[in-house]
């Protein structure tokens, strides 16, 4: 199994994207018979079938086995990821994004996207692979911003500098700075 399948095809989202079928997926973490998560779903045998047949159709569930129970032969299944993630071109880009200057939005998406692609391709099956994730929260008030900001800048520009060369592995660095979106404190309701 898959740390992360990454959906590229509107027919795997389209297979996923049904709440039945998500309920399926989640019982097949655990190698099962349909006729096993239709005992844990409380539904029957055949509606299950269905689900899970869909499922393997689109590339989401993997037949893992196959026994004989009574003359018939049952299909054992499996989740193919404990993830899965939707790639934001599904839907593509819906009129013309703003000029991608490093301090919009619109070339903040583009870095997420482009990331998330990234990642999802990176063998996990590698014996090594050398990563690394940060998450931290800075608090720079108004006036200290664009030293804030100056300082990253030239953090990164000499990293660029002294490790940018064309000899060694290549690793991709991406670097996304943003405000952290408000928080209401409870009871505040924003019609007041």
């Amino acid at each position: 199994m898959r740390d992360v399948l990454y959906l590229e095809e509107i027919e795997q989202a389209e297979a996923l994207l049904k709440p039945q079928r998500v309920e399926v997926l989640r019982q097949l973490a655990e190698p099962r018979t349909c006729s096993e998560v239709a005992e844990r779903l409380g539904q029957t045998p055949q509606r299950v079938y269905y689900h899970v047949k869909r499922l393997v159709e689109a590339g989401l569930v993997d037949q893992v086995a196959e026994r004989k129970v009574r003359g018939i032969h049952e299909g054992i299944y499996q989740a193919g990821a404990r993830s899965y993630w939707l790639s934001p071109r599904l839907v593509g880009r819906i009129g013309l994004r703003r000029a991608r200057d490093e301090l919009s939005l619109g070339y903040l998406l583009d870095l997420m996207e482009e990331v998330q692609a990234d990642v999802a391709a990176l063998d996990r099956n590698a014996p090594e692979l050398p990563s690394i994730g940060l998450s931290g929260e800075i608090h720079v008030r108004p006036e200290h911003r664009q030293d804030f900001l100056n300082d990253l800048q030239g953090l990164l520009q000499d990293l660029f500098t002294r490790y940018g060369g064309a000899e060694g592995d290549a690793f991709k660095l991406a670097v996304a700075c943003y405000p952290k979106a408000d928080q209401q404190p409870e009871g505040v309701r924003d019609d007041e």
